[in-house]
């Protein structure tokens, strides 16, 4: 693997209790409201985890997560879904050690391994299955590369079970966000759909593989309410775009 590490460096700033991540820039990275440290604080973090409202529990027993980052989805996993082993892939051998330090990012155990290295290198060589895998690994100049590739997107299709769920972080407003959405929607065959741009610009697509998703609203708003009540993740609003994003016949979501 040839060494692609990134030479940007780390920073932190704190406003209004919430610490943020950035690198290099003042593109936000990351963020923890300090004395929430479990929970999803920005918005688009909230809609990646959308896959709990479309499968049904005890779901996912496995995730892999391209990009650490400050850790928030990795914490919301391990804290959240004991369940789940996720597997953490982070090109920046620093990031883990700054995510330990400034934003509470638990130790390596049996449920959480982290390995250093690129995330697509990975998955095109990857032989394991995993029932979600989440990918959101942009730089400080809010690139992505090769993570933004179709064929990316069909290794990770190819990577996933008979249950799996993709979700992947866009810019909503960023020149060739269609392209970026149509080469999704071709990794998957057409399984995929993408939820309207948060505040800050960012996009979640999500997509399917192995069985079909059918799944009636009465159904995804009370897993909902049970996700609300267990993980303290409130789900509504994005089930709400969700609404706006797929056709829904006779009020079943089909992916």
């Amino acid at each position: 693997m040839t060494d692609d590490s990134p030479d940007h460096s780390i920073d932190i700033s704190e406003e209004d209790g919430v610490r943020y991540l950035h690198f290099g820039s003042e593109w936000i990275q990351g963020a923890m409201r300090i004395r929430r440290p479990w929970a999803l604080e920005l918005d688009y973090t909230r809609e990646m985890m959308a896959g709990l409202l479309l499968r049904a529990a005890p779901w996912p027993k496995s995730a892999l997560l391209i990009g650490l980052g400050a850790g928030s989805l990795a914490k919301f996993i391990w804290r959240h879904l004991p369940q789940t082993k996720a597997t953490v892939v982070e090109i920046n051998p620093r990031m883990p050690f700054a995510a330990r330090q400034f934003f509470k990012l638990p130790d390596e155990d049996e449920r959480l391994q982290i390995r250093i290295g690129d995330g697509a290198e990975l998955i095109a060589r990857d032989r394991r299955r995993y029932d979600l895998i989440l990918v959101d690994g942009f730089d400080h100049n809010a690139r992505v590369g090769a993570l933004d590739s179709l064929p990316f997107y069909q290794h990770c299709r190819e990577r996933l079970s008979k249950e799996g769920l993709f979700a992947t972080n866009l810019f909503g407003d960023r020149r060739g966000f269609r392209a970026s959405v149509e080469r999704v929607r071709e990794g998957f065959a057409g399984r995929a759909l993408v939820l309207p741009a948060c505040a800050g610009g960012n996009s979640i697509a999500l997509a399917a593989a192995g069985e079909p998703l059918a799944v009636p609203l009465a159904e995804l708003r009370l897993r909902a309410a049970t996700v609300k009540r267990e993980t303290g993740l409130d789900l509504k609003p994005t089930l709400s775009r969700m609404q706006l994003a797929a056709a829904m016949p006779d009020g079943v979501l089909q992916l």
